[in-house]
């Protein structure tokens, strides 16, 4: 009797310890470079968070890491979910040149259509053509900002000579490469930099969407906006992407992976840049009601000379592709079609 009651114990006990490991809460680190503020951090990564937890009843949950806590520089970020000093970051792909040179066909000059649709077409470009440059990580989404927009401190840009001899900062080397272009001497830096950049007369301008200029006191260190008409494809948009650190995705059991499954692919990137390109409206509102703030809008006739003007850059795109062993052609063509297809 004392035999089979110390079994019974015994099969009981392991039990509870496998309910145990079973029922822990596991916490993901989150990183990015944005303030505690913006709303990368209080409503974009929040809800991915709050989600999972509740998906999972709470045995997922999340410490989110803003403006480089973990520590590093924004174009360390990838290799940090890579390399699992955090489990999930949010970062720009262009921070890292020429790593992701097929996910940021979507930088190209005026592609962009709205940030939903365009998320959902770079969800399924990447699908397609680019699932290699992610190879050492879990991707949970790819997405774009609301249109780009310039800020200047001492003159309008109103047509491509007003960009001559300015120093424009750029978040990308594709960005970098079209104001070049438009005549502008380009200086590439990652967003958090650009206030002291300005302050300092490092630069004389950037481009930046309106949501996130706000909070870089953009508004407060520049006196113009210079922004494409809302009926036109943007000027350009930038490439973000959110990896997992793909051993700790491994690592979960069956019914986790399904809770991180059922939040990534194509609709939690297309939730990402239609959030993103919401706060443009607040965020233009600033601009609007700062006093002596100018804002131009370019128009048609003057973006047709800029759209020539950056033709180039989809050829060397294709040309850069072709160097690889791809189909740029196709693959551009594809990447426009996508857009297409999503825009309503």
């Amino acid at each position: 009797m004392n035999r089979i009651l110390k079994t019974t114990a015994l099969a009981a006990g392991l039990l509870c310890s496998a309910w145990s490991v079973q029922a822990q809460t596991i916490t993901l680190k989150v990183h990015h470079f944005l303030g505690p503020q913006s709303i990368q951090h209080t409503k974009m990564l929040q809800t991915w968070c709050d989600n999972i937890a509740k998906d999972s009843a709470n045995r997922l949950n999340c410490q989110i890491y803003p403006a480089m806590q973990l520590g590093g520089s924004p174009p360390q970020l990838f290799d940090q979910a890579k390399d699992g000093v955090a489990d999930v970051v949010w970062t720009v792909a262009g921070y890292s040149a020429g790593r992701f040179a097929r996910s940021q066909v979507f930088e190209l000059p005026f592609m962009m259509t709205n940030a939903g649709a365009t998320s959902r077409a770079a969800w399924d470009f990447v699908q397609k053509h680019a699932m290699d440059e992610y190879k050492d990580v879990k991707l949970l989404a790819i997405h774009v900002h609301g249109p780009g927009v310039f800020y200047t401190k001492d003159k309008a840009i109103t047509k491509m000579e007003d960009l001559k001899g300015l120093k424009v900062r750029g978040p990308t080397a594709t960005v970098t490469k079209m104001l070049g272009m438009m005549g502008a001497t380009p200086v590439g830096m990652p967003v958090p930099q650009v206030p002291e950049a300005l302050s300092k007369g490092v630069i004389d301008g950037a481009v930046i969407p309106y949501e996130v200029a706000p909070g870089l006191k953009v508004h407060e260190l520049t006196k113009f906006a210079s922004e494409t008409p809302k009926d036109q494809p943007a000027l350009y948009t930038t490439v973000f992407v959110v990896p997992m650190n793909k051993a700790k995705y491994e690592s979960l059991p069956a019914d986790l992976k399904a809770v991180i499954d059922k939040n990534s692919g194509r609709e939690f990137s297309a939730f990402l840049g239609s959030t993103q390109e919401g706060n443009d409206v607040p965020g233009r509102k600033v601009f609007a009601e700062t006093p002596g703030y100018t804002i131009t809008q370019i128009s048609p006739t003057e973006l047709a000379r800029w759209k020539k003007a950056t033709d180039p850059l989809d050829n060397a795109w294709i040309e850069d592709m072709g160097k690889r062993g791809l189909n740029g052609k196709a693959m551009l063509d594809d990447a426009n079609a996508l857009i297409k297809q999503y825009t309503k």
